[in-house]
């Protein structure tokens, strides 16, 4: 088993709690470091020793003192906002953190990139690692997350081990994505089905997610360089998804079926009506919620299988029942 001190980066966000959460059963002695303090705070009673900072900013050396391992988990995760901003959230602040690791003897880089790589308005099915990727990516946040996974696959050198993975909605009970989606339809009575709710989707519980990254560090010295899709393997109509989540839920609600090309059209005019806006607030539909959604997107985990010895254990029910059971004891 792999040991030493391990630095979790985005620690207050969505994974990044339940992987730090788990570290700490374990016994590793963790720094966590992350933008909401009153999390970080929840943490540092759990016992990680919590240190806010801004990694594309600050003096990051401090944090990295003795440590072993790095989940780099933090980053601009958003289908809309400043291109500037997604480049020095998520591209400047990787390179920063690994030029301070090389510096400061860090022996393994873990890097959580993203799947969106691959969105588009067509149907992919059974994606591998190499898979071709769309002409143009959907959205800043993409491009500059392929970006900096480049920089960290490029980094890896003798003593200095780094491997990216790509999971696939993560499904937890701090999601921000997938589920204030589905309460929001639940409190409103109508939910939009892209697709006529067709597309397959494969959520990720965040406890295979973290199931991965462990796997990952203790593999990291040989698979370094190397990059992993990671899902929970069991692709759903979205409607169906839905349907379990409003039952959950004790609500009903209308679903409306719509072709996915007209919900990329409204989607296009709202992004473009929002960018004419004073601050260009983000629009109730984005363009990559329309591909995500309205698109089958299947992975062939064979890599992670193999590489990783690595299996999803939940099913995406169990998945979306664990969210809202949390949401729902909150």
């Amino acid at each position: 088993m792999v040991g030493g001190r391990v630095l979790v980066t985005g620690a207050t966000g969505g994974l990044g709690r339940i992987l730090t959460t788990l570290l700490l059963a374990q016994g590793r002695d963790v720094i966590a470091t992350g933008r909401d303090p009153a999390r970080g705070a929840a943490l540092r009673d759990a016992g990680a020793h919590f240190i806010a900072s801004d990694l594309a900013r600050d003096d990051i050396a401090p944090l990295l003192a003795g440590i072993d391992t790095i989940f780099h988990l933090a980053a601009l995760s958003s289908p809309w906002g400043s291109h500037a901003d997604f480049v020095a959230a998520n591209l400047t602040m990787t390179q920063r953190l690994l030029v301070a690791a090389r510096a400061a003897g860090c022996r393994r880089f873990l890097f959580a990139s993203t799947p969106s790589i691959y969105a588009g308005a067509a149907h992919r099915l059974d994606l591998t690692e190499a898979s071709r990727l769309p002409g143009r990516l959907v959205n800043a946040y993409a491009q500059t997350k392929l970006a900096a996974e480049h920089a960290v696959r490029a980094a890896g050198a003798p003593g200095f081990a780094t491997v990216a993975l790509r999971p696939r909605a993560i499904v937890g009970p701090h999601d921000t994505v997938l589920l204030p989606r589905l309460l929001r339809a639940a409190r409103s009575g109508v939910m939009p089905l892209p697709g006529y709710g067709r597309a397959l989707i494969e959520l990720t519980d965040a406890r295979d997610v973290c199931a991965a990254f462990l796997a990952a560090e203790a593999r990291a010295d040989t698979l370094s360089g190397q990059v992993f899709n990671i899902s929970g393997g069991q692709p759903l109509p979205l409607v169906k998804l839905a349907d379990h989540a409003f039952r959950r839920l004790g609500r009903r609600v209308r679903m409306v079926p719509l072709p996915a090309r007209v919900v990329l059209g409204l989607a296009h005019l709202a992004e473009a009506s929002a960018r004419l806006r004073p601050g260009r607030p983000e629009p109730a539909l984005t363009v990559y919620a329309a591909k995500a959604l309205g698109w089958s997107q299947t992975f062939d985990l064979g890599a992670a299988r193999a590489a990783l010895e690595w299996e999803p254990h939940y099913s995406p029910f169990a998945a979306l029942d664990w969210a809202l059971q949390a949401h729902h004891d909150a």
